[in-house]
Parts: structure tokens; C-alpha cells; sequence
């Protein structure tokens, strides 16, 4: 029998990394930052803060749940004075979801305060902080983020820049750090620019950001993609570039075509929009099916499933409708009761459903859980067949960038054939769209093997970066003695 976690559409994809937000210069800092968190919201839904400098002290917020549950009040933003503000939304990859570890995280350091704020997950994040603690650092959350703090302020170089990059250099993984000090925004993205950050502008102000869809929300200009391995610092004299990592290719995530990002962000020069219309398209191409109607499993199956109706000549149908304004399932005292529940956030389209071949379109599967309670979906509302295509090849590796995946006896794909993935599911037929197709629709002739444009671990296996945390000691360290109630 399925768990309540099962009966939702959403459990069972992958969890999202965490959303920065950074304006340097403005009256209204605190306020334009809020709305850009909840623009980036689907980055990360269980906790978000901001952390703001007036030119004397910060000021600093931190919350556990949404953004609008906190920073749409009055009176949070007025006890955010300043014009220079940080903020991030959170979804815990590394440390528990505790209001210790809710970021910007802040420290007081020799030549002042700093702030900072992070997405992405460092591979030897537990390593560097065992090595701290041996050495006498005290650390105060169970976030691989906090590190950074460590480090900066262990550096023996003098100016803050010289020594923010010194700890960079000591880092290996995914990351797009915003951070604030008394005199600068800063802000880096690394060497293979995994982590994605944005730059924009408002009345003359610079703003860092995750997304292209954080700037549209304030009407602020898209200005540039922070570069892999570049570091920006942003004064009242105005914006200075840092190149201080030998040049390599980027490889970003490719995920954030997939699933991550939003569909009316840019990403590196590319709608997220079009590529996943272009990987619907792609899919049709290789796995077609003669069928009657075309079916996105919401709300991130759709751009797909419309470029794959297109591609196919079939006709597009909302064939499961979502109810946006339910929130937790009610928690219900029966099983059979529990099982209902799935009915307040996802219905069958009885009408675009019964007595045809459906062609249901979804981005990834992971632990294929909820995919079997989707396909009993379809046949309960009476399809005569299911044909389930997914958007991306087939997730085989764990990843160890900021993604929370499951390890790998979990991951479906990892652990069944197509033919037993379809089986379990209880499809008529499973199709992924292929590795080298997710290529073409991103616009390359092909995976490129010795420099892959994009990093794609966890459909290939092939990880750009040392894994030090998972072979290494730190992997069996246990990140803190205290236990907290959420």
C-alpha cells in the first residue's frame, strides 16, 4: 500500500536547490528583495531570509516556510532597514531544515560583518569542516554554507576580496554564493559555472540573482550571466569583474533546463521555455506512438507535452487538472481515507481521458512511485492505453551538486530495465528521450565525451568535479550533537 507521500504528483520529482537574491545601493532593498525570492520561490520551499546593511549595523530575518508567509507583513520589511540587502530561499541538501541553518548565514569578522548566502552543495564541504573544527573552529549550523564564513575569516590575505577568493580556491562542488559586507556585494559562481547567478539592474543599482525570472518581477534589466569561475564585487564605484580560476568550459547543470529553473527564465542565452518544448519535440522524433491525445503530467511536464503534440500531429489535452489552492494533504486517519487525498491536489479529465490512447509526457522519473499512481490514474478515469514518455533520459547516479536525489538502490532506472520499469509502472509502453537527444534540443550535434557542454552525472555517470565527502572521511562524520526541534 502506497505511503500518503506516494499520492502526491510532486513527491516523488526532484527536490529543488535554493534561490539567491542580492541589490547593492537601493532605498527599498529589503522589499525588492523579498519579491525576488518569491520569484524564485520554486527553488526552494522550506525556508528563506534576508539579511540587509544600513551603513551602521545588519539586520537579518530568518524563517522556516514560505516567502510570502513571512515577507509580504509591513512590519518584517521595516525591521529590514538599509540599502544594500541579501536573501536566499532554502531547500536543504546538506543539514537538516532547522532554523539554524536558514540563510544568508552571518559572521562578524576582523573587518567586519559579512553575510552570505549559497546554492549549490560543496563535495568537500564535510571535510574542510572537520578540518576547521580540529582546528578550533566553533560552528554553529549543520550547513555546508557555514564554511565559507570559516574560511574567509581564517585567511591570511588582508584586503576581503583576496581573502573571499582564497577560501574559493580551497572549495571543490557547485556553487552561486551572493555575500555582503559593509562596503560590497559580492558575488561567485564556480569554475564550471554548475550553480547558475545573474546579473541585472535597477535605477542604477546592480542586482545578483539565481534567475532571469527574479529581475522580470521588479522590472530590473537583464544585464549578463555571472561567468563560470568569475567573481563580481559591486561598490558605490561601480561593478569590477575577477577572473582569479584558470579558463576552462562551462559545464552548467542541465537540470535547470529539465526541471529547476522556471519556464519564462533565460539560462545562458536559451528560454527554458523553448528547450523544454524542444525536448518534447526530440522525444516524438525518437519514441512516437500511434495514439489519440497528448497529456502533461503538471505542472513541469507541459512545455514538453506541448512540443511533443506539435512534433506528433496529436492534439493537446489538460487530462490531469491540479487544484493550485490546496496545500498539505489533509492528514487523515485511515488509510483508504489517505489515498482520496490525492484527489484535493490531482484529478483525471474524465472527458479528455475515457476510451483513448493517452500519451502521458513527464520530465524524470526517480523513484517511479508516483509515476504507477499516475498511470492507475489514467486507467481509473478510463484510458484505453498509456504511453508514458519522459523528457529526459533516465536518472542512473546520485547527484552531489545541490540536487536531492536519492542514492543509487533507489533511483529506479538504476535498478530495473526499461521493460521492468514498465511493468512496474503498468504502462503499454516507457520511453525516455536519449542522452545525445537532449543534445540536439539545447542545440549542439552531439554529447561532446572528452568536454561534455553540460553536466549530466546523473544520467551518465560522468561527475566534472572531485567527489572528496563521499569516498573520503567526511562521509562518515556526524554534522552535529545537537538535536533540534524544527
Amino acid at each position: 500500500m502506497a505511503s500518503i507521500d506516494d499520492l502526491d504528483l510532486d513527491a516523488d520529482h526532484l527536490r529543488e536547490e535554493c534561490g539567491v537574491f542580492g541589490i547593492f545601493g537601493h532605498p527599498e532593498a529589503a522589499a525588492i528583495t523579498a519579491l525576488g525570492l518569491h520569484a524564485l520561490q520554486h527553488r526552494g520551499q522550506e525556508a528563506c531570509g534576508i539579511v540587509t546593511f544600513d551603513g551602521a549595523r545588519y539586520n537579518s530575518e530568518r524563517r522556516l516556510g514560505l516567502v510570502g508567509d513571512t515577507f509580504s507583513k509591513r512590519d518584517v520589511i521595516e525591521r529590514l532597514p538599509g540599502a544594500q540587502a541579501i536573501g536566499h530561499t532554502r531547500y536543504s541538501t546538506t543539514g537538516e531544515t532547522i532554523l539554524r541553518n536558514v540563510q544568508p548565514l552571518f559572521a562578524e569578522l576582523a573587518g567586519g560583518g559579512f553575510a552570505v548566502a549559497h546554492n549549490g552543495n560543496l563535495t568537500n564541504g564535510l571535510t574542510l569542516r572537520r578540518d576547521l573544527i580540529r582546528k578550533g573552529a566553533i560552528c554553529q549550523s549543520t550547513s555546508d554554507s557555514e564554511v565559507i564564513l570559516h574560511l574567509v575569516a581564517r585567511s591570511s590575505r588582508e584586503k576581503f576580496i583576496d581573502r573571499f577568493i582564497d577560501a574559493l580556491f580551497q572549495m571543490e562542488g557547485a556553487y552561486a554564493f551572493v555575500g555582503l559586507t559593509n562596503h560590497m556585494l559580492v558575488g561567485a559562481r564556480d569554475p564550471l559555472g554548475i550553480r547558475p547567478l545573474v546579473l541585472g539592474e535597477l535605477d542604477g543599482c546592480y542586482i545578483l540573482a539565481s534567475e532571469t525570472c527574479a529581475l522580470d518581477i521588479i522590472g530590473a534589466r537583464f544585464v549578463r550571466d555571472i561567468e563560470n569561475g568569475e567573481v563580481v564585487v559591486i561598490t558605490k564605484e561601480g561593478i569590477e569583474s575577477i577572473k582569479p580560476f584558470p579558463r576552462v568550459p562551462a559545464r552548467p547543470c542541465i537540470f535547470e533546463y529539465i526541471y529547476f529553473a522556471r519556464p519564462d527564465s533565460i539560462v545562458h542565452g536559451r528560454s527554458v521555455y523553448d528547450v523544454r518544448k524542444r525536448f518534447g519535440a526530440q522525444l516524438a522524433a525518437e519514441s512516437g506512438i500511434d495514439a489519440d491525445v497528448v497529456v502533461p503530467v503538471p505542472d513541469s511536464g507541459v512545455p514538453a507535452a506541448i512540443g511533443f503534440a506539435q512534433a506528433a500531429g496529436l492534439p493537446y489535452e489538460l487530462g490531469i487538472i491540479r487544484n493550485h489552492y490546496v496545500g498539505r494533504t489533509f492528514i487523515q486517519p485511515t488509510q483508504s481515507i489517505r489515498e482520496l487525498g490525492v484527489r484535493m491536489k490531482h484529478s483525471a479529465n474524465r472527458a479528455v481521458i475515457e476510451g483513448r490512447r493517452i500519451v502521458l509526457i513527464d520530465d524524470s522519473i526517480v523513484r517511479g512511485t508516483t509515476s504507477v499512481k499516475i498511470v492507475q490514474m489514467m486507467r481509473d478515469a478510463g484510458a484505453k492505453e498509456v504511453h508514458f514518455r519522459i523528457s529526459s533520459p533516465p536518472i542512473t547516479h546520485p547527484d552531489y551538486y545541490g540536487i536531492d536525489t536519492p542514492d543509487r538502490t533507489n533511483l529506479l532506472a538504476a535498478r530495473m530495465s526499461l521493460e521492468e520499469m514498465r511493468a512496474y509502472m503498468g504502462a503499454d509502453s516507457l520511453a525516455f528521450l536519449s542522452v545525445q537527444g537532449v543534445y540536439k534540443a539545447c542545440g549542439f550535434e552531439q554529447r561532446d565525451p572528452l568536454r561534455p557542454q553540460f553536466t549530466d552525472h546523473c544520467f551518465t555517470g560522468d561527475y566534472p568535479t572531485f567527489l572528496t565527502d563521499v569516498s573520503g572521511e567526511g562521509a562518515k562524520q556526524q554534522l552535529s550533537l545537537l538535536a533540534e526541534a524544527s
